[in-house]
């Protein structure tokens, strides 16, 4: 029977064109020596196989005589390109040779997230003032719980360059429960009250609905503060509780006035470029939180504004979000905690996440070299923050 080897094999981030012999990270090529790129392309069609140096040399170099060094220096040269320092695609095991771990595919990034949009269950559960909020489900296993940041949209996010990859990543491993705040995406977008309190509420609403008893909670921006405070009160039903670019304090509790115009300068900017797909507002307010992205992970970005939400309400949130304060609940949570801050996050200062690292009793604190919010999947601190994350978890 006759293989047919597609043309283009994926892995994580990394796209491998066959017929034009090129690599890419995202939509951006990396440059790869040609024995190299053989040698990469070689390991891939093997995926899961260990394949010695012998074999190698023989596939890629038939008829000459090539020393090991030049495996080894095509293995380098790989492993620079796909800035994989931990060997978490490319594993050499000692006196037998090389093995490929990840997991190849021939379904692009595109067609990845439109399956995670298929396979996903939306539902609704009441929330204690009778508005609907909408829950997402899909994968399998221990139940995590991500709690929204102040920007959701259960459909859309499946096709965001930004957030979908990690996404696919926790529902490969976990149950993946997401939910839409108040106010966002599909959940009631007309509401009469939005504070630190209808978010704590919201969030119990939605793990009593799901009949949940034990679970991952999983908290990016203001929603490490509300899994915190839940945490903190229900110690019993929270198993570990993973925190991202999260802060105890809201800017207008913070110390520094600064801190407080600014966040009152970005909420006038989004009312001013609402209304615009193209607007340099809505840009500059998302390079504010993503300054290292490109200009179509800024469009997304900045489209998801749009779409998850009124001009209004995320005043209203982004209002309530600076009022946070939960430093006094830090010491009460009881689950093992992961803390993970970019170093140069303009979204929630690096003092705020070393504060909970510091104040929840035996939390471990990773700092990741990033100027983003979270991490962006074509930076190097992409593949440590994921590594942290399944070590903690998995």
């Amino acid at each position: 029977m006759h293989t047919v080897i597609p043309k283009r094999v994926h892995f994580d981030i990394y796209t491998i064109d066959l017929q034009c012999c090129s690599l890419f990270r995202g939509p951006h090529e990396v440059q790869l020596r040609r024995k190299s790129f053989d040698v990469l392309s070689y390991l891939v069609e093997h995926a899961g196989r260990i394949v010695s140096k012998d074999e190698l040399i023989h596939a890629i170099w038939p008829g000459l005589f090539v020393t090991n060094d030049s495996v080894v220096q095509c293995i380098a040269d790989i492993r620079a390109a796909l800035q994989d320092d931990a060997h978490r695609f490319i594993k050499t095991v000692p006196r037998r040779g090389y093995l490929f771990a990840a997991e190849p595919s021939n379904q692009g990034v595109g067609e990845q997230q439109s399956l995670g949009l298929r396979g996903q269950e939306i539902m609704f559960c009441p929330a204690n003032d009778g508005i609907h909020l909408a829950i997402a489900r899909i994968g399998q296993g221990m139940p995590l719980v991500s709690v929204p940041t102040w920007l959701t949209h259960l459909e859309y996010d499946w096709q965001n360059p930004i957030r979908a990859p990690l996404s696919r990543f926790l529902a490969e491993h976990f149950q993946l429960i997401r939910y839409d705040s108040r106010g966002f995406g599909l959940s009631d977008r007309n509401v009469r009250e939005i504070s630190f309190t209808t978010l704590e509420g919201d969030l119990k609403a939605v793990v009593d609905a799901l009949g949940l008893r034990s679970y991952v909670l999983f908290g990016i921006s203001q929603g490490a503060a509300t899994a915190i405070s839940h945490a903190a009160h229900y110690p019993e039903r929270v198993s570990k509780l993973v925190l991202v670019g999260g802060f105890a304090l809201g800017s207008y509790k913070r110390s520094s006035a600064t801190e407080a115009d600014v966040a009152k300068a970005l909420n006038s900017i989004v009312c001013r470029g609402w209304v615009d797909e193209n607007s340099a507002f809505l840009r500059i307010f998302s390079s504010v939180w993503y300054p290292g992205a490109s200009a179509e992970q800024i469009k997304w970005y900045a489209n998801l504004l749009r779409k998850s939400t009124s001009p209004e309400t995320l005043t209203r949130n982004l209002s309530a979000v600076a009022e946070i304060d939960v430093v006094d609940l830090l010491p009460k949570v009881r689950a093992p905690t992961l803390v993970l801050h970019c170093r140069h996050d303009n979204g929630a200062p690096f003092e705020e996440g070393r504060r909970i690292a510091a104040s929840i009793p035996r939390a471990k604190f990773v700092v990741l070299e990033s100027e983003n919010h979270t991490p962006l999947p074509t930076e190097p601190a992409w593949h440590e923050f994921i590594r942290e994350i399944g070590a903690f978890l998995i």
